[in-house]
């Protein structure tokens, strides 16, 4: 089957030589994009973006004839300077003719920017990533009936009306029975006319013609030009379909020593997973749980922005993100995925209860967890372990659904997400 698309494209572009181009300008446009991401938040990867690529990645490969073999004529009109045979010499000084500036070292490329649309830059922004692959055999259904097709009906409510196929029937019945148009009837009147303003008259043919006026007349009284058998109304039936959803949990040490770099690199990281998410499921809802020596579920607002003073107790969160799993989010209906923001900071005694509920509890739920330490200076490198780091990193060793980065600036935020999730590095 061949299908042409014939609606008009946006701003009388081609929308199919768009997607030639992208795809030929794929690898250049990637990497565009990445280095955009360095100056642009995550929280705004769901706009529009302009992209800029060398022309050079525009170039289309063509067929032309040798400069170095055959012979070439050239027309060059304003001549009063040269004859046939003369050789022209180079211009000295770079001044033989009118252009850009080039480049100090003589190389130089001339650059193109367009936009991408918002569809068009996530889909080349997650191109190479996806959901581990150990995940896609536990993706949960939730039956929900929804509205489906089921053919036409003769009656319903005047919006369902099915104009098309009521016109189709319409037609083809009075076709059947031959009901008698309007220029039929109008030659016969016009015939009519013309037999009684003949002299002398022809009463034969003149009473002929009434005769059948009057039966081409009445039969089109009789057959109606829209009869209710010919009404078609659009049917539905509600079916179950299933339909997947996700609930992301973030979860963040709120204590003073999470200042609000850390946590701005907290919140790019959230951001990037929920639109991530987003592409797969068709309903995602986000869970912000923030925590000092005590742990609450709080709006998106008092998550970032808050100000709290304590210590860091970590299995608080976790004791609050398993309570709202068995109070709303059942995993036999959601696929849960968590993602924890800590600068490593922990009470030592509480660390064996944190990996007793990662083990026992949480990773058994969880399609995927993946702890985030925020760090800077000195902190950032993995010889210098924190007491989160070094308590997790055993469970990252055992656990295939658990993942634990380090990040300490804004740019490493899409490096170290691309890794969690490369299409090339998942677990099989």
């Amino acid at each position: 089957m061949q299908i042409v698309d014939r609606r008009l494209n946006p701003k009388a572009k081609s929308l199919g030589n768009r997607q030639r181009f992208l795809r030929r300008a794929k690898a250049e446009i990637r990497e565009a994009i990445k280095d955009s991401l360095k100056s642009r938040k995550v929280a705004e990867t769901e706009g529009a973006e302009k992209v800029t690529i060398r022309s050079k990645s525009l170039r289309e490969p063509a067929f032309s004839l040798g400069r170095n073999s055959g012979q070439h004529d050239y027309v060059l009109p304003g001549n009063e300077e040269y004859k046939v045979g003369d050789e022209i010499p180079k211009p000295q000084g770079g001044a033989g003719g009118r252009g850009s500036q080039g480049s100090a070292d003589g190389e130089g490329q001339d650059e193109f920017t367009f936009t991408l649309t918002k569809e068009e830059f996530l889909d080349l922004f997650f191109d190479d990533l996806k959901l581990p692959n150990l995940i896609k055999v536990k993706l949960k259904d939730l039956k929900a009936p929804k509205l489906a097709r089921a053919g036409y009906t003769s009656d319903g409510p005047p919006a369902r009306l099915n104009r098309t196929r009521t016109m189709r029937k319409s037609l083809g019945r009075r076709m059947a029975l031959r009901r008698p148009s309007e220029a039929e009837i109008d030659q016969l009147e016009a015939e009519l006319a013309a037999a009684e303003a003949e002299s002398p008259a022809d009463a034969a043919r003149v009473a002929e013609l009434k005769k059948r006026l009057e039966y081409k007349q009445r039969l089109r009284r009789t057959i109606a030009y829209i009869d209710p058998i010919d009404l078609a109304y659009n049917r539905f039936e509600r079916v179950p379909k299933p339909t997947t959803q996700a609930v992301m949990f973030c979860l963040m040490d709120a204590s003073a020593s999470m200042t609000e770099p850390l946590k701005d690199l907290a919140k790019r990281f959230f951001m990037l997973l929920h639109v991530f998410l987003m592409r797969y499921y068709r309903e995602v809802h986000i869970v912000f749980i923030r925590h000092t020596s005590t742990a609450a579920e709080v709006d998106e607002e008092t998550f970032f922005r808050g100000t709290e003073t304590g210590g860091t107790v970590i299995s608080t969160a976790l004791d609050e993100m398993l309570k709202i799993v068995r109070d709303r989010y059942s995993p036999a209906d959601w696929n849960i995925y968590a993602a924890q923001a800590s600068d490593g900071d922990n009470f030592h005694d509480d660390m064996p209860r944190c990996l007793e509920l990662l083990d026992d509890e949480i990773l058994t739920v969880c399609q995927y967890f993946a702890y985030i330490e925020t760090a800077h200076g000195e902190r950032f490198n993995d010889s210098v372990e924190t007491p989160v780091w070094h308590g997790y990193s055993d469970i990252a060793g055992r656990q295939r659904n658990f993942a634990m980065r380090r990040v300490a600036a804004p740019e490493d935020i899409y490096p170290v997400f691309h890794e969690l999730f490369s299409a090339s590095g998942v677990a099989a």
